[in-house]
């Protein structure tokens, strides 16, 4: 019959950009909140992502980041998975959405939480200059790299005729 399919046959699916996009950015986001809570967080003892009160209200909010970080990376691979078990995922822009996830997290983080709400500073008892500066400049890399893989993935399809 024509229209129809057999059971556990795929069709040619078309690749879903924005979903893509927003998939490979949530898992971005939460593999730089990992990065940073692992790291700055427990491993160097840099700071707690709510350094104005107790060190009980401290731990609690580095544990509330673990907790939300985990369910974004769960809910990110399941999408990344849906996307390609279906064949919609746009491989190219997931990266790329991965990469903006990742800067935009990052730059969120130094310029809001750092600067902004002040909620804590990279460090303490050093000059900050040098770390928010690398800090903020490592997110607008990636940030950037995303961009610019984005709009390759773009331009590439364009210029394949594809929508």
């Amino acid at each position: 019959m024509v229209g129809s399919s057999l059971p556990g046959a795929r069709s040619a699916a078309v690749p879903e950009v924005r979903s893509s996009i927003l998939a490979g950015a949530l898992i971005g986001i939460a593999v730089m909140a990992a990065v940073d809570e692992i790291v700055f967080h427990q491993l160097l003892a840099w700071h707690h992502f709510y350094d104005r009160s107790t060190p009980s209200v401290a731990l609690l909010s580095d544990g509330l980041l673990h907790a939300a970080e985990l369910l974004a990376l769960v809910g990110g691979f399941f999408w990344f998975a849906d996307l390609r078990r279906r064949g919609a995922l746009a491989a190219r822009f997931a990266w790329g959405g991965f990469l903006l996830g990742a800067g935009g997290f990052q730059l969120f983080d130094g310029l809001v939480d750092h600067k902004v709400l002040r909620l804590h500073q990279i460090r303490y008892g050093v000059h900050l200059v040098p770390y928010d500066v690398l800090w903020n400049v490592g997110g607008a890399v990636l940030l950037l790299a995303g961009a610019a893989l984005v709009w390759r993935a773009r331009s590439r399809r364009s210029r394949d005729g594809q929508r």
